[in-house]
């Protein structure tokens, strides 16, 4: 057998030399395929990465040449604003018109409480304002006597940034009730009258003397008014001024989102409207007052630059027209300066300027010179001022006074009025002193304030509303048992003596032409005494008990 043709068992043993030479063999083959594999990593990498890009690219040109669909329209359906709230009504109670109340004057009346619960709108900002205007200035407060110009004072301190009329609504307004006497009643009285002004409000914003029946909408209607004294048109902006002021007084201006916003807007552009060029609303300085005190008022409660130019030009007119005495500021009479200073005109001039400080308008010496006539006309009426008793003294206030000769004149030049009423102007010359800067203790201030309190506590209704409203804005100022009596007779007085439930009437007040000088402009006027007699609570803070 030939060994050599005949290969060896596979598990035959081989020899060492032979043996070791093939494992290196195998090394070296294996570290080749070794490098073979890191050879070729790199380009695989490079093949993917390159065929990504080319698919990407390939995916782009697809997409691009693709024809747009059009997104399916989106339908945007308006739905309908809520049904507004309906606002709860306050009861109030029917009791006859005709009211007779027997008066003592150390009539008991209950304590305040701290915060009255009645129902109070609360005021949202509808439109963007650059900044929380406060309601009247911070610098207005009762402390400050009216001097010169940047001197300004107010009718008492709202507290903080509240100023001269943040008791107006709100918190402040239901404290403001507790405190000095409002209830239920009289907040129901007031916005009954609120909504008999809107009812009777004019198509252009006016409250027309005698047009305004036409907007009766339920018998029986209202009557006209027929003014003795003025025109129509003067009449028609005093009335305007009023019923605005009924309604800045109970905190609805004409920016705030409420229900009575519109008709205070509507109000507010019909007097801007009226104004002349020269900055004079009407003819006299009585509807020009009452006019400049409603656009004043409402520019300090909003800070509204559309209504501060109108607002300084009707300002600059009472400071052209105010009397002078040499160097002296004094009163003011129906048109242009004289020697006749009438009480009644120089208390809304006083009135006016007062709003018109709370909103930092430029008064001028205008107050400066009230102070010397209201001290003048006083002491002529009042020979031996000095040794009356502050406490149980009494003094009067003329009706006229006349500088040159420092005569003065107590009676009102009216068939109408009955013996003695020209002396209640006591009302006027009190109220004046609080705006003025008198304090409690003041003999001028404390005199007058024990004549109204002898002879001018009303026993009944109808009832001369004019010195109603001067008197209670007066006796407020005084406070203590003066306000408890008067608030305890005047306050159930007016609630239970307005007009409810019967037709157009409802929420107004009658008036009677025997002791009422301004009778003529009818039931406007006398609704509109009477409603701000009841917001007195609120209306401005009061100075009781602070001495001079």
């Amino acid at each position: 057998m030939d060994l050599r043709s005949t290969p060896p068992a596979p598990d035959a043993d081989l020899p060492p030399e032979e043996d070791h030479l093939e494992e290196a063999e195998a090394e070296a083959d294996a570290e080749s395929d070794d490098n073979e594999v890191r050879k070729a990593v790199p380009a695989w990498i490079i093949s993917i990465v390159m065929h990504a890009v080319v698919l990407a690219s390939l995916a782009a040109i697809i997409i691009a040449t693709q024809p747009e669909k059009d997104e399916a329209p989106i339908q945007v359906t308006s739905l309908p604003p809520p049904p507004p709230e309906e606002q709860p009504k306050l009861e109030r109670e029917v009791k006859p018109n005709e009211v007779t109340l027997e008066v003592e004057v150390e009539s008991e009346v209950p304590s305040p409480v701290s915060e009255l619960d009645v129902p109070v709108e609360e005021f949202n900002k509808e439109e963007e304002i650059e900044s929380e205007v406060p309601k009247g200035r911070e610098e207005a407060t009762a402390d400050s006597e009216m001097g010169g110009s940047g001197a300004f004072m107010a009718i008492g301190a709202g507290g903080g940034s509240a100023g001269m009329f943040g008791s107006r609504s709100g918190g402040g307004k239901k404290r403001a009730l507790g405190q000095f006497g409002g209830n239920r009643a009289s907040e129901s009285a007031v916005d009954a009258a609120l909504r008999w002004f809107k009812r009777h409000q004019g198509p252009q914003g006016e409250w027309h003397v005698s047009a305004y029946v036409a907007n009766c909408t339920e018998n029986p209607k209202c009557e006209p008014g027929t003014p003795e004294h003025c025109n129509a048109e003067q009449s028609t902006i005093a009335l305007s001024g009023y019923a605005v002021l009924c309604f800045l007084g109970a905190g609805y201006d004409h920016r705030m989102p409420s229900k009575y916003k519109a008709t205070v807007k509507a109000g507010l552009d019909w007097l801007v409207v009226q104004q002349k060029a020269d900055g004079l609303f009407g003819d006299r300085n009585y509807e020009h007052a009452v006019a400049t005190m409603a656009i004043a008022e409402a520019y300090a409660m909003t800070n509204d630059p559309a209504l501060r130019e109108p607002a300084q030009k009707a300002v600059d007119v009472l400071k052209e027209r105010q009397n002078k005495d040499d160097a002296y500021g004094l009163g003011w009479d129906y048109t242009k300066a004289t020697d006749r200073h009438d009480s009644s005109v120089t208390g809304w001039c006083l009135m006016a300027l007062k709003s018109a400080a709370a909103g930092g308008l430029d008064i001028g010496e205008t107050m400066t010179g009230g102070k010397v006539w209201l001290e003048r006309a006083w002491k002529s009426c009042n020979p031996g001022w000095e040794k009356l008793d502050p406490y149980t003294g009494i003094s009067d206030f003329p009706y006229v006074w006349r500088a040159k000769d420092n005569s003065f004149e107590h009676t009102f030049n009216s068939p109408n009025l009955t013996r003695g009423l020209g002396r209640d102007c006591a009302a006027i010359g009190g109220l004046c002193a609080v705006f003025l800067g008198y304090k409690a203790g003041d003999i001028l201030l404390e005199t007058l304030g024990n004549h109204i309190m002898k002879h001018q506590v009303p026993k009944g209704f109808p009832t001369n509303t004019y010195y109603l409203y001067y008197n209670t804005l007066g006796i407020f100022q005084l406070g203590g048992d003066r306000w408890q009596t008067w608030n305890g007779t005047v306050r159930d007085l007016l609630v239970n003596s307005q007009r409810r439930g019967d037709g157009c009437f409802d929420g107004s007040w009658d008036f009677t032409a025997k002791d009422f000088p301004g009778a003529g402009n009818g039931r406007i006027l006398s609704t509109a005494y009477c409603c701000l007699s009841l917001e007195v609570y609120y209306r401005y803070a009061p100075v009781a008990g602070k001495k001079k």
